[in-house]
This record gives C-alpha cells, sequence and structure tokens, in this order.
C-alpha cells in the first residue's frame, strides 16, 4: 500500500505554502493513484490541525476523496483514503 506523507511542521505559518502543499499532494496521490496521504500537523494549538480539516471539508476537495481518518493514538496526525 503506498503512501504520501506531507509533515507541514516546517511551514505551519505559511499559509499559501499549506494550501499549496494539500493541493500538491492531492494531485500526486490521483495521478499517481496512491490510496492514502499522512497529514502531520502537530499536536500543538491545534490551529493547524483546524486548517488541514477546513481544506478538507471544501466541496471540490470532498469530492476527491473516499474518508479521512483521525488517528486515534496521535492527535498530531490525519489519514486521508482514496478509493480509485
Amino acid at each position: 500500500m503506498a503512501k504520501i506523507t506531507l509533515d507541514l511542521h516546517d511551514i505551519f505559518n505559511q499559509s499559501k505554502k499549506i494550501e499549496a502543499s494539500l493541493n500538491d499532494a492531492f494531485f500526486d496521490a490521483i495521478n499517481s493513484k496512491i490510496t492514502t496521504i499522512e497529514i502531520i500537523h502537530g499536536k500543538g494549538s491545534g490551529q493547524l490541525k483546524k486548517r488541514v480539516l477546513r481544506f478538507l471539508n471544501l466541496p471540490e476537495i470532498k469530492a476527491k476523496y473516499h474518508r479521512i481518518e483521525k488517528d486515534s493514538k496521535n492527535f498530531g496526525r490525519t489519514f486521508v483514503y482514496f478509493k480509485f
């Protein structure tokens, strides 16, 4: 099972880079038929996680993936699953 890992720690305060990185990860996953994206947003204050979840809930993005899973053991990451 192939997976893309996207670590957002380095760009946590650069909103344009965050959105571009998320879009790139989705584009790569869809074009390469990769079934999982692991987004590492960290625990912190939760603002980055909220930003990621807002992105994932956009109608044009939501139509592209099958489901998301917030890791119950590690609150600092979220998984996005695709069905091809």
